[in-house]
């Protein structure tokens, strides 16, 4: 009889263990995934803090400096960026799992002070034979056309706007031109290449007239989809949407976008044809 007892406390104790194990496992489950944000200085001259809810998470950034990923909660933060004349406070509302590219920059007209904008990643896995890239001007350039291999395929982009597409591997020659202009480039011409499987974004900043233009860029890994690679590609036109990315600030303006293509141009070398285009929403960021 004492065994049969002990026996059945043994069973009772392994039944409340893996139910415990099992409770905890569903906890952890269910928990909302962390946010990863990361930051990136992209105003020439500058040396920036960065605090995030009033605790400082970066010291002395230059300009170029990649900062992160942060992982953050799921909510809205507080982002201030602080240097020598300079404070931009903004905020940051970020979903579980989501990551984001927070960008401090200057605006398109020449000594404006710097605004803020934020890219989220599109992580969505990707067809065999693709790359996907994240293109934002966030220079300080006034309205321009994109040339890709002599042909204008993207007109009037604005400061802050930003195009996002799955594109072929391959090469291809890009030119920044003045809006309406086939000449006097200020950017390029320039190759550019991409690897499959893989999200770039990728920042364009500085100042033609004074040199400080160049690009800012961090690529990761992206899952496959699942689908068996094409015998022929057809590339399409180029569309507009109005999708926004996520600003900070409450100035909304609507536009046109893609002045992000000359930023992949000084980085890599072969982006095929765009796919898809999205409108940006820009608004400094007070």
């Amino acid at each position: 009889m004492r065994r049969l007892v002990l026996s059945c406390l043994a069973t009772l104790l392994v039944v409340l263990g893996l139910s415990a194990a099992s409770s905890q496992a569903s906890s952890e489950a269910s928990a909302p995934r962390p946010a990863r944000v990361t930051v990136i200085q992209a105003v020439p001259g500058a040396s920036v803090d960065v605090s995030v809810d009033g605790e400082e998470v970066a010291g002395g950034a230059g300009v170029g400096d990649e900062l992160g990923p942060f992982e953050l909660s799921p909510g809205s933060y507080d982002v201030v960026f602080t240097g020598e004349g300079m404070e931009v406070a903004s905020t940051l509302d970020v979903r579980a799992g989501a990551a984001t590219d927070v960008v401090l920059h200057l605006p398109a007209e020449v000594g404006g002070d710097p605004v803020v904008h934020s890219y989220a990643a599109p992580d969505a896995p990707i067809g065999p034979g693709k790359a996907r890239v994240l293109l934002a001007h966030t220079a300080t350039v006034a309205p321009a056309d994109v040339r890709v291999d002599g042909r204008t395929v993207f007109t009037n982009i604005a400061n802050g706007e930003f195009a996002e597409a799955d594109v072929p591997e391959g090469t291809i020659e890009v030119t920044l031109l003045p809006t309406g202009s086939t000449s006097d480039a200020i950017l390029g011409p320039l190759n550019v290449s991409l690897e499959a499987q893989t999200l770039s974004m990728i920042y364009a900043y500085g100042n033609p007239r004074d040199g400080s233009m160049s690009v800012i860029a961090h690529t990761s890994a992206l899952a496959a989809d699942g689908s068996v690679e094409p015998r022929r590609i057809v590339t399409g036109a180029a569309g507009l949407l109005a999708e926004p990315v996520t600003v900070f600030g409450d100035d909304d303006r609507g536009g046109l976008l893609l002045l992000g293509v000359l930023v992949l141009v000084g980085l890599l070398g072969g982006v095929g044809a765009i796919a898809r285009v999205r409108a940006a929403s820009g608004s400094r960021a007070e």
